[in-house]
């Protein structure tokens, strides 16, 4: 009957992907979406340019769909002026 916290997080991650407004995105999808490597977005998280991941557990973390495509779009305006 009682979830854990695994449980939990699952539902949580089941429920936030399938709401458009709070997409999750694993590791891979961010690579893929953005073209960076896994270093590069560590790596601009600590220098504070790239938005941080949220983590569901003990080795599982997300970002906000919405935060990486406000980061693209961010991207690109600066690339044009």
């Amino acid at each position: 009957m009682g979830m854990g916290s695994d449980g939990d997080a699952r539902q949580l991650i089941r429920g936030q992907m399938q709401n458009s407004t709070h997409k999750l995105l694993r590791l891979a999808q961010v690579k893929s979406v953005t073209g960076l490597s896994k270093s590069t977005i560590y790596a601009r998280i600590a220098e504070g340019t790239f938005p941080k991941q949220i983590p569901l557990g003990p080795r599982l973390v997300v970002w906000v769909e919405s935060d990486i495509q406000n980061w693209i779009t961010e991207q690109v305006s600066a690339a044009r002026g």
